[in-house]
Formats: structure tokens, sequence, C-alpha cells
């Protein structure tokens, strides 16, 4: 998600969604000659009212159409070329949408000339203002310093310093570097890669982070991660030229250099998050109630009598965007003590005998729904790794890809552990098949789909697993 702290420009766009629509159907007006009857708002015949169903359709339509065109995502690096294509494009779009309505029907007697000649002016009108208001800015933020965002620079490399020289050369854009760290030595930069954290600790108004992630750590795009998520920035990838660009990631152009950000998936749009959310917290006061209440209480007397310790295991994990949270479990070892980089192992001696059928059953995770209510995970998603794996393991993937997988919150199952990939990594395949199943997960989302998941985890729980243990 694109965060705008701060700023009034993002008025701009419910405005001129206002005004477009204004425009379509005032001139509609005074170049559509509807049945006389029909030019009353409020007739007794609502169907055959065309002034009004014209209304709500061009309404309708136009939302739509410029949501799948989007029309209206302009920014400020965007290029008048491109402004000039997708008025272009919508302009044909329309064109198509007032016939369709004009040949449903067909009481309506328009020449074509006066349906172009409306056409023609609406659009004229509506490019405009869609052009001036972006020269309007571009201005204001070159002349009147206004409209900036802060930005911080971190890397080095060819794309680097044509990145600072765009930023620096380009003041319409309004970009306003505040720091630049890299472990090369520049006359520019405000101090090293290590030093761009406590900067970061210090300065919470920073808008966007560029990062040259082929030059930084696992650990340090992490940390980044998380102070964008903390602080509401956008954090963006500076690639080498000689990378294949990912779709996990938008690639938007500042002139002709590329810069990846986080690709905004289905779980990104505001209603399906709601969706997902209140699918979560139903489902998990339904375990919760119904099967925790009493299980808990059994499995208390069960795992107390075989060994002493508590009744839940507590860890940590990387939650969405590399947040660290305690992840529950039943404990089904002897000992509670997380040991870095073990798996638990067939004929494991850590292993108790409740424990033996808590893991082969999939129990042990059962509390974790009290992670999903707490906010902390999802019942479907990618499995989360304990913190010393997410090391390891994002050594041997594409780092866009692990990225990528950190952008939704983990869940208690998912497509990779339904898919035969789940447990122990023994070979390297095993965890890049996971990712790749977690990523196809995240940008197919449905609801379907979850409930798809949890019927065949369930199946996979009667029929057994071989990687159960």
């Amino acid at each position: 998600m694109e965060y705008k702290r701060g700023r009034f420009s993002w008025l701009l766009r419910p405005a001129l969604i206002i005004y477009d629509i204004f425009i379509i159907n005032i001139f509609a007006h005074y170049f559509l000659s509807f049945n006389e009857q029909d030019l009353y708002f409020f007739s007794s015949d609502f169907f055959n009212n065309k002034q009004l169903l014209y209304l709500i359709y061009t309404i309708l339509f136009w939302v739509f159409s410029t949501a799948l065109l989007r029309f209206y995502e302009v920014y400020r690096y965007t290029s008048l070329l491109n402004i000039i294509s997708l008025l272009f494009k919508q302009l044909i779009v329309f064109l198509i949408g007032v016939f369709a309505f004009i040949g449903i029907f067909r009481s309506i007697n328009l020449d074509a000339f006066t349906v172009l000649s409306y056409i023609i002016w609406v659009f004229l009108a509506i490019s405009v203002i869609k052009i001036l208001s972006f020269l309007f800015l571009k201005s204001f933020r070159a002349y009147l310093k206004g409209n900036l965002r802060n930005i911080v620079i971190v890397g080095s490399g060819d794309n680097i310093d044509e990145l600072i020289n765009i930023f620096t050369k380009k003041k319409e854009l309004g970009y306003n570097i505040r720091a630049f760290f890299s472990n090369k030595n520049s006359k520019n930069r405000t101090g090293t890669i290590e030093d761009s954290f406590k900067y970061l600790k210090q300065n919470q108004s920073i808008d966007e982070i560029y990062c040259a992630i082929d030059d930084l750590s696992e650990k340090e795009v992490n940390e980044y991660v998380k102070y964008a998520n903390i602080n509401h920035s956008n954090i963006k990838f500076v690639p080498k030229t000689s990378k294949l660009f990912t779709k996990k990631l938008r690639t938007d152009y500042y002139m002709y250099l590329p810069v990846l950000s986080i690709q905004e998936g289905p779980l990104s749009d505001d209603f399906n998050k709601f969706l997902k959310r209140s699918f979560d917290v139903l489902f998990s006061l339904f375990v919760i109630v119904f099967i925790l209440s009493w299980l808990s209480i059994v499995l208390f007397i069960l795992i107390k009598l075989e060994s002493k310790g508590p009744l839940f295991y507590r860890h940590k994990r990387n939650g969405i965007n590399y947040k660290e949270f305690e992840c529950y479990k039943y404990r089904s070892l002897k000992t509670t003590q997380e040991i870095k980089g073990t798996y638990v192992k067939p004929k494991d001696p850590r292993l108790t005998k409740i424990g033996k059928f808590l893991r082969k059953t999939n129990m042990d995770e059962l509390p974790q729904f009290v992670n999903v209510l707490k906010g902390e995970m999802s019942v479907v998603g990618p499995r989360p790794h304990m913190l010393s794996y997410t090391d390891e393991y994002s050594k041997k993937i594409d780092k866009y890809n692990f990225i990528f997988r950190h952008h939704i919150k983990p869940g208690i199952t998912g497509l990779a552990q339904v898919s035969g990939f789940r447990g122990e990594v023994e070979k390297d395949k095993d965890i890049i098949n996971r990712i790749k199943y977690d990523n196809f997960y995240i940008e197919n989302w449905s609801i379907l789909l979850d409930i798809k998941i949890i019927f065949q985890t369930i199946i996979n729980i009667i029929k057994g697993e071989e990687k159960a243990y």
C-alpha cells in the first residue's frame, strides 16, 4: 500500500472523480436529447426515465472502467506521455460504453455524430483539468517547495547514483533527500548502512526509503521493512540492471530507471482484508469456545502426568512484515527450550508419548487460534518460521520472493502445507517449493481458497501425513 502521510494531494483523486462524473452528465443534458418526459429525474416510470438511468449507468461504468484501467493512478514520477495514453484508453472504453447504453434502449434516437461530439467535448474538459492539475503540482513542488516527500537512500551502485541525480535535478518530482547511507566512500553520504538504523530510529518523519537491495543482507532488509510498517513509510527497492524483475514486486519507472516496491495483491484491498479478518475471528472463536475450552483441561492432565512443564509452549516467529510474535502450541517435548536450527525428527528422544499423538494429528497447533484472535496470525497463510530459519532460508531464496512471503499474516495452515511441503526442510528444493506455493496463495487469494485449504487440512489429518512428526 502507498502511504501518504501529512499530504493533501491525495484529495485530488476523489475531487477529479467527482468532477469527471459531473462533466459527463452535465454535457449529456445538453448534447443527448432523451425523450422530453425523461428529462424529469423523478418520473413515475423508473425504467422509462432514460436520463436517470444514464446518470446511474455512467457513475457505475466510469468508476468500474477507471479502476480497471487505473485511470487515476497518476504519481509524481508519472510522465505526461503516460497520462495522455491513459486518457486515450479511457476515451475508447467510454465511447464503447455510451454506444452500448444507446443500443440497449433503442427508443433513444441519436445520430452517431452527436454522440461523438458529446464524447469529444467530455474528454476535452476532463483532459484539460487532469493535465493542468498534474502540471500545477509539479510547479508547486519545484517553485513553492510544497508537497515534498522526505526520503532516505541506502546502498550504492550506478542505479543509486542515477536515482540521486534524478531526485536532485528534477525538483518538480518533489523528493527531498534527507540522508544517504552507503558502505562505499562518497562525499554525499551521511554515514554507513549500519548508521542508517540509528538515524531512522531518531527520525519518524521519513516518507520513503530507497534500498539497493543487492547490497543488503536479509536481516538489514527486514529492519527497513519493519521501520516502514511501523512508521507508515513506503519502501522501494532499486535493483541492478542485470537482474530480471519479478512479478512479485511492482515496477515503476522514474524516467527510465526501474524502481521496485511490494506488489499489492488481493489482500491489499480493504474489503478483502475485512472479509478475511472477519472469517478468522469467527472461525477462531468457534474453535476456542467449542474445542479448546475442554480440550485444554484434558491435555493439561495428560501432559502433566508424563512430564514437568507448562501446558503451552511459546516460541518466537516472524509475522507480517517480519514483525516478531510469540506463537502458541501445546507442549509436545520434554523440554521447553528452543534449540537453534533443529526441527523435530522421527523418533526424536525429546518427544513425549502424548506429544507424538499431538504432532501426528496437528492438534499441537490448535492454541494458535489464540494468535489468530489477537491478530498476529490468520487461519490460512504462509507458515511462520523460526527466527533462525528465516535468516538461513533467505540466503537460498530470491530476496524479492522472500520479502513478498512476509507481506501478509502467517497462517495455522497454508497452501504449501496441504500440498506436501511441511515440516523439516531436508533439501533446498523443499523451501524453494514452499515459498512458491506461499506466493501463489498471496497472489491468488480468495475466501473460497481459504475454505478449500481448511477442508484439505482436515482430510490430511484424517489420512495422516508423512512429515507429521
